[in-house]
């Protein structure tokens, strides 16, 4: 098991904004991963740089119609379940956020649920 050590940081908003309007993306989310996502994620401002391993889920555009793809990457956050997703643009560094940076996915608002804050320390397990 890998443990990522991070703080929570406030996002640009692109996942959400996507998963709230772009048709069928939180379906196709839904058939990767078997979990419905909550229209958002939770940012993680991490100590070290994170890449994806090689083995792991894809969100391929070509199949799914959509404008990039997106790596997915199981995860638990607190316990609970959750997923780190990652478009390619950014697993490049050439994207918005970089690779000290993670979003993380799960089926209810993780700040809420977890009571987080802007700067509070959470630990990902991956």
């Amino acid at each position: 098991m890998v443990r990522l050590k991070g703080i929570v940081i406030t996002g640009i908003g692109d996942f959400s904004y996507r998963m709230e309007n772009v048709p069928g993306l939180l379906e196709a989310y839904e058939k990767i991963t078997g979990m419905r996502f909550f229209p958002g994620t939770l940012n993680v401002k991490l100590k070290k740089e994170f890449s994806f391993p090689k083995k792991i889920m894809r969100l391929e555009k070509e199949k799914y119609g959509f404008q990039v793809s997106v790596n997915i990457l199981q995860c638990k956050i607190n316990g609970k379940k959750a997923f780190i997703l990652r478009t390619d643009a950014n697993e490049r560094g050439v994207g918005n956020h970089p690779n000290t940076i993670i979003e993380i996915a799960s089926n209810i608002k993780l700040r809420d649920k977890f009571n987080l804050k802007d700067g509070d320390e959470v630990i990902i397990e991956i």
